[in-house]
């Protein structure tokens, strides 16, 4: 009896764990559900927000701290993608081009080597680039150029120019010193700039729609790379020996220098060969003494050297696109992250790169996910840290202090995957870029257009042709470019005098590092960062700072932030009153003239009630947004977007617990996509809303059905788009 109770029981509990599997299953459904085709009639696009070609109204340029058309003057922000996928061309390139601009991309960061494997210029590459260039600007698409990277060149063993390298090192900090690799640099810069296209004879130089051209990626003098364990010794003597002749120029001697410094060494020194080393960077962020405060000073005048004179060079070329430095990150946000960003300054506007990551570990997850990797799910909505147990991190990619009066860009960015709250990326970017008028958002990465897991026995994390990425593009996009969330108030305005920043004192605003997997490897642990007196970091969301870099008395002037930022409540709301994040709950709520909605913890949230709509959810994860399409409030808008959107997950993709919220991958899942069933309620709160006819689009923005009014509109499990139109205004639909 004892035996066939216990069969009873584990029968019942297997068929317990089958019906909640099926109940699992059901909640989701597939994406896409049919493939695309352009004869498919169009519910939307956003096409229409780029010009007939780009470069139409001349060469983008950086005027009073914004992107403008050169010729008309006009402002314009850029919503962008790194890509396109390197295995497209003809046809297929085109059709990329037609799809992104369609969801409202009008910047391709094209981030690939000009050189082979020896450093020598891939000339298939510049042509390719004249294709990629020709196919975007067809459809009202810039595109930048990301030329280098010190990941993408290991130096072999007995390399004609590039010395003291292994063939698996790759040269960190050298293009900033060595004259021979900046020739080598110059020489991918002309190839790419100067080279005539075979059909037209035109140069990149004289095209407009090249937005512009990055000096290189990831790199720095300030960053943990720079150590004796990463750069050859012939390479370092080379660095040490201008350190000695800089040194010279200030105390007559090297062993004057020495003297001065008061006993402060590196086992490296060697006056009497006319070299001087360098001390760790943690060293000088932490102890400050004059020696590091010299090195500081040597370290920052080479690296802007370096990208005062390679500008220069460009510009000598003819090429009238606009030019940056780098984009990187330091050791020390707060003490060593300002002289990053003086460096910049040498170029027209300032980059930078973040990612929101997952605690993603395992063999090989700086660029993989496997079976066997672990994560845990994180919300940005609630400043989630990224390891467990952790208290909240006010640290994010969006966070954009504006340098010097010049232009702001985050050229990589993304919520990396397996993370279920990756879907909160889109809406979050747009609503926080509007509201600190960034200037540029380049989302991270572009690998495929065809809406695929991409499985292998492994897959990467950055994949942005998903339903819960680039599937929210038209409202995200939308809000961002239009600036449907206006501009928030200048909150903070730092200066920071230049000899200061020398004597490593820092600044009181600074952008603290967002790093994804791949390049947080080279993070030194066990030695924490300097502290000092800081800003409030929600400053960010509540709108807009600057920092200036002065000869001047340094000063700091920041408003109350009492009226917006609640920590009891664990609510901020921005200046203009548009945006209300509940980060206690991980919500956000638009409610601006031309945007409305909400994205986070809806069921938590409950009946919403915003000037033009309401809107309840019993989704745990879900974002619903109301854009106006014709410049219109929503209160009187003849045309909306109305776009829905859960959470994503692979087909199959499976888990177990590893420890506390920490998730172990036992299956990473094939195609096609899963989306959570969407359901909720939306109700437009106008008098003509009975009159306001509502088009359920498929998954690709296409075919157009209609499903009711405004008055209510019951969300449909597998919609992600309507389209909202006055009823003379049928047949509109493009």
């Amino acid at each position: 009896m004892q035996v066939r109770l216990i069969h009873i029981c584990c029968g019942l509990a297997v068929a317990t764990a089958m019906v909640s599997a099926a109940a699992a299953e059901e909640d989701w459904f597939p994406f896409p559900p049919s493939a695309e085709t352009d004869q498919s009639p169009r519910g939307f696009s956003l096409r229409h927000l780029n010009e007939d070609v780009a470069g139409a109204n001349g060469f983008i340029a950086a005027r009073d701290g914004q992107f403008v058309h050169s010729t008309t003057g006009q402002p314009i922000r850029f919503w962008g993608v790194n890509g396109p996928p390197d295995d497209l061309h003809g046809e297929a390139l085109r059709r990329c081009a037609r799809m992104l601009a369609d969801y409202g991309v009008n910047l391709v960061r094209m981030h690939t080597p000009f050189f082979d494997r020896e450093g020598e210029t891939d000339f298939a590459k510049v042509r390719r680039a004249h294709e990629v260039v020709a196919a975007f600007k067809a459809e009202g698409i810039y595109t930048h150029f990301s030329i280098y990277f010190p990941l993408w060149f290991q130096p072999r063993a007995d390399h004609p120019w590039l010395e003291g390298y292994d063939g698996k090192q790759p040269p960190f900090a050298a293009l900033m010193f060595h004259p021979q690799f900046q020739e080598r640099h110059r020489s991918w810069l002309k190839a790419l700039l100067t080279t005539p296209e075979a059909q037209t004879g035109r140069t990149l130089c004289d095209e407009p729609a090249v937005f512009g051209v990055e000096l290189q990626n990831e790199d720095s003098f300030f960053f943990w790379t720079f150590d004796e364990r990463r750069i050859p010794d012939r390479q370092l003597r080379l660095l040490e020996q201008r350190f000695a002749e800089w040194l010279k120029k200030k105390y007559g001697s090297p062993s004057a220098a020495l003297q001065a410094w008061q006993g402060v060494s590196s086992r490296r020194d060697a006056p009497a060969e006319g070299r001087i080393g360098f001390r760790p960077l943690w060293n000088m962020f932490h102890e400050k003494t004059l020696r590091d405060q010299d090195t500081a000073a040597f370290l920052l005048e080479t690296q802007t050297n370096f990208y005062r004179e390679t500008y220069a060079y460009v510009r000598q070329l003819g090429f009238r696109g606009l030019i940056h430095a780098s984009n990187w990150a330091t050791a020390d946000p707060q003490t060593l992250g300002p002289l990053e960003k003086l460096s910049y300054t040498a170029g027209d506007f300032l980059d930078r790169h973040g990612y929101f990551e997952c605690f993603h570990k395992g063999e090989h997850a700086a660029w993989s996910i496997r079976p066997g990797h672990t994560y845990r799910d994180r919300s940005a909505l609630r400043f989630d840290a990224n390891e467990p147990g952790q208290p909240r991190v006010w640290v994010h990619p969006v966070m954009d202090p504006h340098y010097q009066g010049k232009p702001s860009v985050l050229s990589e960015t993304t919520f990396t995957r397996p993370n279920r709250y990756r879907s909160e990326a889109p809406l979050y970017y747009a609503t926080y870029g509007a509201l600190q008028d960034s200037d540029g958002i380049i989302h991270f990465a572009l690998d495929g257009v065809n809406w695929e897991v991409k499985p292998r026995f492994w897959m990467q994390q950055w994949t942005l042709c998903t339903p819960a990425m680039l599937g929210q593009f038209p409202a995200a996009a939308a809000i961002y470019r239009q600036g449907l969330v206006a501009a928030g108030e200048v909150m903070a305005r730092v200066r920071l005098n230049q000899a200061e920043l020398l004597r490593l004192q820092g600044t009181p605003l600074p952008q603290d590092a967002a790093f994804d997997e791949l390049r947080e490897q080279d993070v030194v642990r066990g030695k924490g960062q300097s502290q000092g007196a800081r800003i409030d970091p929600l400053v960010h969301y509540t709108g807009r700072t600057e920092v200036e870099f002065v000869d001047g008395p340094a000063s700091v002037e920041v408003r109350d932030l009492r009226p917006f930022i609640d920590r009891a409540a664990q609510v901020v709301t921005s200046s203009t009153q548009e945006v209300r994040l509940d980060y206690g709950r991980g919500l956000l709520v638009l409610n601006a003239p031309r945007a409305q909605g909400a994205s986070g913890a809806l069921k938590a949230a409950g009946r919403l009630t915003l000037s033009s709509l309401v809107l309840s959810s019993d989704l745990e994860l879900g974002h619903v947004v109301a854009v106006a399409l014709d410049q219109q409030p929503l209160a009187s808008s003849r045309r909306i977007l109305l776009q829905v959107m859960s959470e994503e997950r692979a087909t199959d993709f499976a888990t177990e617990p590893a420890e506390g919220d920490v998730l172990r991958i036992t299956h990473i899942g094939r195609d096609p996509w899963q989306v959570r069933r969407l359901h909720g309620e939306v109700r437009f709160l106008r008098p003509d809303a009975h009159r306001l006819q509502v088009a359920a689009l498929d998954a690709h923005g296409r075919s157009p059905r209609m499903v009711g009014t405004a008055a209510r509109i019951s969300l449909l499990p597998t919609t992600l788009y309507y389209l909202i139109e006055a009823e003379a205004d049928r047949g509109g639909m493009r």
